[in-house]
């Protein structure tokens, strides 16, 4: 159990890299989006080939593992969206609502009990993002956009949990990446008629971005979020990665100079989003000690 801990705490980096790569990348995010998925699939194929771990599934599973794939794309899209539009600590800040969602979202899909303490967990952190949100009108747009985000996260982190247990990770991990490429290639036609670009090829240097982007933050991390999703709950996982924010908001603050867009309500909310995670993490870890002990 500690190594899918460490696991879950890699991917967390990950995705706090990606944060940062989402608002240093020049293109719209629905492109970064769209090459992100693309790269990742050529990847992850290129290991499945020369590692001979290439697995053919029905019609059917792709249409189960894609669509979870097309969720998770359009959570990415979504994400940098929000990033864009106001700045990367408000999207990571948006981003730890999953939590919340899916507290409500799992017992209802997936059909089990509510859990008290899932909802008090869930509750800090949205106190905590009230306090957040209450800091600055200015990024409305953004905010709107990273809750949309988290929604659309949470329905793929409870849907991966659903669908995970009948494939290998690699394998649901690539029809995943494919599934995403497909969906996200129906929608950019209206999407660049609405938001219209010079080009749809990235330049050297975003093009080095997104392959890091694809790589350790996409690969690495969903690889490492689907081994975790079958050990260990799809709440534990989001409430877990409200840590994202905390590691993504010390680097903006180091490097983009944010700190000057922030006040003393944005540093109490982080820190009770920081409380209600550790708070999961000992009720997790006393629970485990309990049922070795039974």
């Amino acid at each position: 159990m500690k190594s899918t801990f460490t696991k879950l705490h890699v991917a967390i980096l990950f995705a706090a890299l990606g944060s940062i790569l989402g608002g240093v990348i020049t293109m719209n995010e629905g492109l970064i989006v769209w090459w992100r998925m693309i790269f990742a699939s050529i990847i992850f194929l290129v290991y499945l080939l020369s590692n001979k771990k290439m697995q053919i599934i029905s019609l059917s599973s792709f249409m189960k593992v894609g669509s979870v794939g097309g969720l998770l794309g359009l959570h990415w899209v979504f994400f940098f969206g929000s990033i864009k539009a106001a700045n990367i600590s408000i999207g990571v800040v948006c981003f730890a609502l999953v939590g919340f969602f899916t507290a409500i979202l799992e017992p209802i899909l997936l059909k089990r009990k509510f859990s008290y303490r899932e909802l008090i967990y869930s509750f800090i952190v949205v106190v905590g993002i009230v306090l957040i949100f209450s800091f600055d009108i200015r990024y409305r747009t953004g905010i709107v956009l990273g809750l949309i985000s988290s929604t659309l996260y949470s329905l793929t982190t409870i849907f991966t949990k659903k669908v995970s247990k009948n494939f290998k990770a690699e394998t649901m991990l690539f029809y995943q990446m494919i599934g995403g490429v497909l969906v996200l290639s129906v929608c950019l036609p209206f999407y660049l008629n609405i938001f219209p670009v010079e080009t749809i090829f990235p330049d050297m240097k975003n093009g080095i971005f997104i392959l890091i982007l694809a790589l350790f933050s996409t690969v690495l991390l969903q690889l490492f979020n689907i081994q975790v999703l079958q050990k260990i709950s799809a709440f534990t996982v989001n409430l877990s990665y409200n840590l994202d924010a905390v590691y993504s908001i010390i680097i903006a603050i180091s490097f983009f100079n944010e700190a000057r867009e922030l006040n003393t309500s944005f540093y109490v909310g982080i820190s009770l989003i920081t409380l209600s995670v550790l708070l999961q993490a000992i009720d997790t870890l006393n629970r485990l000690r309990w049922a070795k002990k039974c």
